[in-house]
């Protein structure tokens, strides 16, 4: 069984419920909408079902990172109403200390982190020989929701979804160990340990 848990932010535990109704099977409504929206580019038959996620953690504030994954994360660029605000550089630190964070707290063989304020965001999916770390392909600025006259919830939303669809696609990637795949995205790194 290869055991997984997920630390998310901007996509608001949405990856690690994505992964836990593929594992299940579930079908209509539960079904996973955004695996299923990506069975063009991959096939989900091929992927091992014998997975368990052991967890899926929406963790919004700087808070919730030290407090319960026991984190030290740098300090944000702003906070609004307790969300952490970073920039895009941060934002992949982040998520990296978030994806090995809650792999090594809870146990599990593959972490997620997720996280984003301005720019493309962080997205990490790590075991234990490596890091992918990337972005979305969406840019956008999290401070405008407090804007009314900027307000650009639309935006912020398309960075959302790219981000589940692109992280699930290399979950997926990673499980099939096809890291040729993986190196073909835009904005990737890829570091061993």
């Amino acid at each position: 069984m290869i055991k997984i848990a997920t630390a998310e932010c901007f996509t608001h535990g949405q990856i690690g419920r994505e992964i836990h109704n593929f594992i299940q099977n579930y079908k209509g409504n539960l079904a996973s909408k955004y695996f299923k929206g990506i069975c063009n580019d991959i096939n989900l038959e091929k992927l091992d079902r014998n997975l368990i996620l052991s967890s899926s953690l929406f963790l919004p504030s700087v808070d919730s990172l030290s407090k319960i994954l026991n984190l030290n994360p740098p300090d944000p660029y702003k906070i609004i109403n307790g969300v952490k605000i970073y920039k895009e550089e941060d934002d992949k630190i982040v998520s990296t200390l978030m994806a090995n964070g809650v792999r090594e707290f809870l146990d599990v063989d593959i972490g997620i982190g997720t996280t984003a304020g301005i720019g493309r965001g962080g997205i990490t999916v790590s075991n234990d020989k490596l890091d992918i770390i990337t972005t979305t392909d969406v840019y956008a600025d999290l401070r405008i929701l407090t804007d009314i006259s900027l307000n650009d919830s639309e935006t912020i939303f398309k960075r959302q979804e790219n981000g589940i669809i692109k992280t699930l696609k290399i979950f997926y990637y990673l499980l099939n160990n096809d890291l040729d795949k993986i190196s073909h995205f835009e904005n990737l790194k890829i570091v061993e340990r």
